[in-house]
Protein backbone atom coordinates (compact mmCIF):
# COMPACT_ATOMS: atom_id res chain seq x y z
CA UNK A 1 0.00 0.00 0.00
CA UNK A 2 1.01 3.28 -1.21
CA UNK A 3 2.25 6.11 1.66
CA UNK A 4 -1.06 8.44 0.47
CA UNK A 5 -3.44 5.62 0.97
CA UNK A 6 -1.85 4.75 3.97
CA UNK A 7 -2.00 8.65 5.21
CA UNK A 8 -5.92 8.10 3.86
CA UNK A 9 -7.04 5.15 6.14
CA UNK A 10 -5.17 6.62 8.97
CA UNK A 11 -7.11 9.88 8.50
CA UNK A 12 -10.37 7.67 8.51
CA UNK A 13 -9.24 5.36 11.56
CA UNK A 14 -9.39 8.50 13.69
CA UNK A 15 -12.71 9.81 12.39
CA UNK A 16 -13.81 6.30 13.01
CA UNK A 17 -12.62 5.54 16.43
CA UNK A 18 -13.07 9.12 18.23
CA UNK A 19 -14.38 12.12 16.13
CA UNK A 20 -17.55 10.60 14.89
CA UNK A 21 -18.30 8.62 17.89
CA UNK A 22 -18.11 11.46 20.01
CA UNK A 23 -19.76 14.22 17.54
CA UNK A 24 -22.66 11.44 16.99
CA UNK A 25 -23.15 11.53 20.53
CA UNK A 26 -23.18 15.71 20.67
CA UNK A 27 -21.01 15.60 23.53
CA UNK A 28 -18.16 17.74 22.37
CA UNK A 29 -19.97 20.82 23.60
CA UNK A 30 -19.45 19.34 27.17
CA UNK A 31 -15.59 19.50 27.16
CA UNK A 32 -14.62 22.43 25.27
CA UNK A 33 -12.21 24.88 26.98
CA UNK A 34 -10.50 27.83 25.66
CA UNK A 35 -6.74 28.25 24.55
CA UNK A 36 -4.32 30.85 24.95
CA UNK A 37 -5.00 32.42 21.47
CA UNK A 38 -8.63 32.24 22.02
CA UNK A 39 -9.31 29.41 20.09
CA UNK A 40 -11.49 26.09 21.39
CA UNK A 41 -10.62 22.74 22.21
CA UNK A 42 -12.03 19.60 22.84
CA UNK A 43 -11.15 16.72 24.15
CA UNK A 44 -11.80 15.22 20.41
CA UNK A 45 -8.73 17.62 19.11
CA UNK A 46 -6.48 15.87 21.82
CA UNK A 47 -7.41 12.60 21.26
CA UNK A 48 -7.10 13.19 17.33
CA UNK A 49 -3.99 14.75 17.85
CA UNK A 50 -2.40 12.33 19.93
CA UNK A 51 -3.24 9.30 17.85
CA UNK A 52 -2.09 10.96 14.46
CA UNK A 53 1.17 12.37 16.62
CA UNK A 54 1.63 8.43 17.46
CA UNK A 55 1.09 6.83 13.89
CA UNK A 56 2.33 9.26 11.60
CA UNK A 57 5.97 9.33 12.36
CA UNK A 58 5.41 4.85 11.87
CA UNK A 59 4.18 5.50 8.50
CA UNK A 60 7.12 8.07 7.42
CA UNK A 61 9.39 9.29 10.45
CA UNK A 62 9.24 12.64 11.32
CA UNK A 63 8.03 15.10 13.77
CA UNK A 64 4.37 15.65 13.68
CA UNK A 65 3.67 19.83 13.68
CA UNK A 66 -0.26 20.12 15.11
CA UNK A 67 -2.41 22.87 15.77
CA UNK A 68 -2.73 21.53 19.25
CA UNK A 69 1.27 21.73 20.22
CA UNK A 70 2.35 24.92 21.97
CA UNK A 71 4.19 27.67 20.03
CA UNK A 72 7.32 26.77 21.42
CA UNK A 73 6.99 23.15 20.20
CA UNK A 74 5.70 24.09 16.56
CA UNK A 75 9.01 26.20 16.19
CA UNK A 76 11.24 23.95 17.49
CA UNK A 77 10.14 21.70 14.47
CA UNK A 78 10.22 25.00 11.92
CA UNK A 79 13.92 26.04 13.06
CA UNK A 80 15.51 24.49 10.54
CA UNK A 81 16.34 25.86 6.88
CA UNK A 82 14.38 23.26 4.95
CA UNK A 83 12.27 21.45 7.45
CA UNK A 84 10.98 18.22 7.12
CA UNK A 85 7.88 17.40 9.30
CA UNK A 86 3.73 16.34 9.21
CA UNK A 87 1.65 19.19 9.44
CA UNK A 88 -1.54 18.43 10.84
CA UNK A 89 -4.61 19.71 12.26
CA UNK A 90 -6.45 16.89 13.89
CA UNK A 91 -9.95 18.67 13.56
CA UNK A 92 -10.56 21.72 11.52
CA UNK A 93 -13.55 23.29 12.35
CA UNK A 94 -14.03 23.26 15.96
CA UNK A 95 -16.65 25.52 16.40
CA UNK A 96 -19.03 23.48 14.14
CA UNK A 97 -18.17 19.70 15.54
CA UNK A 98 -19.27 21.33 19.06
CA UNK A 99 -22.30 22.80 17.76
CA UNK A 100 -23.34 19.85 15.81
CA UNK A 101 -22.87 21.59 12.54
CA UNK A 102 -21.42 18.62 10.16
CA UNK A 103 -18.70 20.49 8.49
CA UNK A 104 -15.22 19.75 9.59
CA UNK A 105 -12.75 17.75 8.44
CA UNK A 106 -9.29 16.08 9.31
CA UNK A 107 -6.20 17.77 7.30
CA UNK A 108 -2.69 16.08 7.03
CA UNK A 109 -0.05 17.18 5.08
CA UNK A 110 3.61 15.95 4.70
CA UNK A 111 6.69 18.19 4.25
CA UNK A 112 10.10 17.58 3.13
CA UNK A 113 12.37 19.42 3.12
CA UNK A 114 10.02 22.75 3.28
CA UNK A 115 7.72 21.94 0.07
CA UNK A 116 4.47 19.99 0.65
CA UNK A 117 4.87 16.42 -0.54
CA UNK A 118 1.36 15.19 0.22
CA UNK A 119 -2.08 15.91 1.66
CA UNK A 120 -4.89 14.30 2.87
CA UNK A 121 -7.84 16.05 4.07
CA UNK A 122 -10.84 13.41 5.26
CA UNK A 123 -14.75 14.87 5.36
CA UNK A 124 -16.54 12.18 7.43
CA UNK A 125 -19.93 13.76 7.22
CA UNK A 126 -19.61 13.50 3.99
CA UNK A 127 -17.13 10.27 3.56
CA UNK A 128 -15.14 12.00 1.14
CA UNK A 129 -11.36 12.01 1.13
CA UNK A 130 -9.43 14.35 -0.86
CA UNK A 131 -6.27 13.07 -1.59
CA UNK A 132 -2.94 14.16 -3.62
CA UNK A 133 1.28 14.47 -3.58
CA UNK A 134 3.53 15.95 -5.66
CA UNK A 135 2.83 14.61 -9.09
CA UNK A 136 -0.48 13.21 -9.16
CA UNK A 137 -3.52 14.55 -9.80
CA UNK A 138 -5.93 15.46 -6.83
CA UNK A 139 -8.74 12.39 -5.94
CA UNK A 140 -11.40 12.22 -4.38
CA UNK A 141 -12.37 8.40 -2.49
CA UNK A 142 -9.70 7.39 -5.52
CA UNK A 143 -11.72 8.97 -8.40
CA UNK A 144 -9.62 11.87 -10.50
CA UNK A 145 -11.25 15.16 -9.53
CA UNK A 146 -13.06 16.92 -12.46
CA UNK A 147 -10.67 19.75 -13.26
CA UNK A 148 -12.28 23.17 -14.40
CA UNK A 149 -11.17 24.41 -18.10
CA UNK A 150 -9.85 27.35 -18.22
CA UNK A 151 -11.52 27.97 -21.89
CA UNK A 152 -14.67 27.71 -19.19
CA UNK A 153 -16.82 30.63 -20.18
CA UNK A 154 -17.69 31.43 -16.50
CA UNK A 155 -17.89 35.16 -15.69
CA UNK A 156 -17.17 36.26 -11.92
CA UNK A 157 -20.61 37.28 -11.46
CA UNK A 158 -21.59 33.95 -12.39
CA UNK A 159 -20.08 31.67 -9.39
CA UNK A 160 -20.27 31.10 -6.02
CA UNK A 161 -17.90 32.21 -3.54
CA UNK A 162 -16.70 31.11 0.04
CA UNK A 163 -15.90 34.39 1.36
CA UNK A 164 -14.70 34.17 5.47
CA UNK A 165 -16.04 38.05 6.60
CA UNK A 166 -15.14 38.25 10.06
CA UNK A 167 -11.38 38.44 9.10
CA UNK A 168 -11.50 40.53 6.25
CA UNK A 169 -11.36 45.06 7.17
CA UNK A 170 -14.79 46.55 8.23
CA UNK A 171 -13.57 48.02 4.17
CA UNK A 172 -13.13 45.54 2.18
CA UNK A 173 -16.17 43.15 3.89
CA UNK A 174 -18.86 46.12 3.70
CA UNK A 175 -17.58 46.85 -0.54
CA UNK A 176 -18.45 42.72 -0.62
CA UNK A 177 -21.59 43.03 0.90
CA UNK A 178 -22.80 46.25 -0.86
CA UNK A 179 -21.67 45.45 -4.35
CA UNK A 180 -21.09 41.88 -4.88
CA UNK A 181 -19.59 40.83 -7.63
CA UNK A 182 -20.45 36.87 -7.40
CA UNK A 183 -23.67 35.38 -7.59
CA UNK A 184 -24.01 34.16 -4.17
CA UNK A 185 -21.95 33.59 -1.05
CA UNK A 186 -21.07 30.72 1.81
CA UNK A 187 -19.29 30.86 4.98
CA UNK A 188 -18.79 27.47 6.07
CA UNK A 189 -16.07 27.20 8.73
CA UNK A 190 -13.15 24.72 8.06
CA UNK A 191 -10.23 26.37 5.96
CA UNK A 192 -9.08 22.96 4.93
CA UNK A 193 -11.87 21.78 3.79
CA UNK A 194 -13.09 25.37 1.87
CA UNK A 195 -10.12 25.30 -0.17
CA UNK A 196 -11.36 21.41 -1.67
CA UNK A 197 -14.01 22.31 -2.34
CA UNK A 198 -12.83 24.86 -4.28
CA UNK A 199 -10.98 22.03 -6.07
CA UNK A 200 -13.66 20.13 -6.80
CA UNK A 201 -15.61 23.20 -8.18
CA UNK A 202 -18.22 23.58 -5.64
CA UNK A 203 -17.58 26.93 -5.23
CA UNK A 204 -15.25 28.90 -7.46
CA UNK A 205 -13.77 31.75 -5.46
CA UNK A 206 -12.45 32.38 -2.36
CA UNK A 207 -11.15 34.85 0.41
CA UNK A 208 -9.77 34.46 3.86
CA UNK A 209 -8.02 36.93 5.92
CA UNK A 210 -6.33 34.56 8.30
CA UNK A 211 -4.94 31.25 8.20
CA UNK A 212 -2.44 29.40 9.96
CA UNK A 213 0.17 26.98 8.09
CA UNK A 214 -2.06 23.65 9.38
CA UNK A 215 -5.28 25.51 7.85
CA UNK A 216 -3.53 25.19 4.34
CA UNK A 217 -0.65 23.23 4.37
CA UNK A 218 -3.16 20.30 2.92
CA UNK A 219 -5.55 21.96 0.75
CA UNK A 220 -2.85 23.91 -0.95
CA UNK A 221 -1.80 20.91 -2.64
CA UNK A 222 -5.23 19.29 -3.27
CA UNK A 223 -5.82 22.93 -5.17
CA UNK A 224 -2.81 23.07 -7.36
CA UNK A 225 -3.15 19.68 -8.06
CA UNK A 226 -6.45 20.38 -8.99
CA UNK A 227 -5.46 22.86 -11.79
CA UNK A 228 -6.94 25.60 -9.03
CA UNK A 229 -5.10 28.27 -7.94
CA UNK A 230 -4.39 30.34 -4.67
CA UNK A 231 -2.24 32.89 -3.62
CA UNK A 232 -1.93 35.90 -0.82
CA UNK A 233 -3.70 38.77 -1.25
CA UNK A 234 -0.09 40.06 -2.58
CA UNK A 235 -0.31 37.80 -5.36
CA UNK A 236 2.94 36.23 -3.04
CA UNK A 237 2.98 32.41 -1.83
CA UNK A 238 1.03 31.20 0.49
CA UNK A 239 2.82 28.27 1.98
CA UNK A 240 5.61 29.56 4.09
CA UNK A 241 7.88 27.20 7.11
CA UNK A 242 7.02 29.35 9.81
CA UNK A 243 4.02 30.60 12.29
CA UNK A 244 3.43 33.85 10.28
CA UNK A 245 -0.64 34.21 9.77
CA UNK A 246 -1.57 34.42 5.82
CA UNK A 247 -4.36 35.51 3.91
CA UNK A 248 -5.40 33.40 0.66
CA UNK A 249 -7.40 34.97 -2.47
CA UNK A 250 -8.14 31.16 -4.64
CA UNK A 251 -10.39 30.15 -7.69
CA UNK A 252 -11.05 27.12 -9.09
CA UNK A 253 -9.20 27.59 -12.11
CA UNK A 254 -6.55 30.07 -13.49
CA UNK A 255 -8.81 32.56 -16.09
CA UNK A 256 -11.31 32.79 -12.46
CA UNK A 257 -8.10 33.48 -10.50
CA UNK A 258 -7.24 36.23 -13.25
CA UNK A 259 -10.70 37.53 -13.18
CA UNK A 260 -11.32 37.29 -9.15
CA UNK A 261 -7.55 38.81 -8.54
CA UNK A 262 -8.20 41.92 -10.69
CA UNK A 263 -11.45 42.45 -8.67
CA UNK A 264 -9.44 42.14 -5.55
CA UNK A 265 -6.75 44.01 -6.79
CA UNK A 266 -8.88 47.46 -7.45
CA UNK A 267 -10.44 46.71 -4.13
CA UNK A 268 -7.23 47.33 -2.66
CA UNK A 269 -6.25 50.15 -4.11
CA UNK A 270 -9.08 51.93 -3.05
CA UNK A 271 -8.06 51.74 0.67
CA UNK A 272 -4.10 51.33 2.42
CA UNK A 273 -2.80 47.80 3.00
CA UNK A 274 -3.12 48.29 6.87
CA UNK A 275 -6.46 48.92 6.40
CA UNK A 276 -6.88 45.88 4.62
CA UNK A 277 -5.15 43.49 6.09
CA UNK A 278 -6.21 43.87 10.04
CA UNK A 279 -9.18 42.07 11.41
CA UNK A 280 -12.10 43.70 12.20
CA UNK A 281 -11.91 41.94 15.68
CA UNK A 282 -10.33 39.06 17.75
CA UNK A 283 -10.35 36.25 15.64
CA UNK A 284 -11.15 33.47 17.13
CA UNK A 285 -10.45 30.06 15.60
CA UNK A 286 -11.95 27.37 14.32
Amino acid sequence: MCLLAKVSNLAIRVSNEILMPIFNANTAKDTTSIKDDGSWVTVADTQAHNLLSNELPRLYALPVLSEELTTKQQEDILNHDSPSYWCIDPLDGTSNYTQSIPYWCISIALIIDGEIELGVVYDPNRDECFATMKGRVTTVNGKPITEVSDESNLKLSDTMALIDFKRLSPEIAGELILKQPYRSQRSFGASALDLCWIAANRCQVYLHGKQMLWDHAAGLIILANANAKATTFDHAPIFENNLKPKNVIAASNERMMSQWQNYFDKIQLTFSSKTILQPTAKVVGL
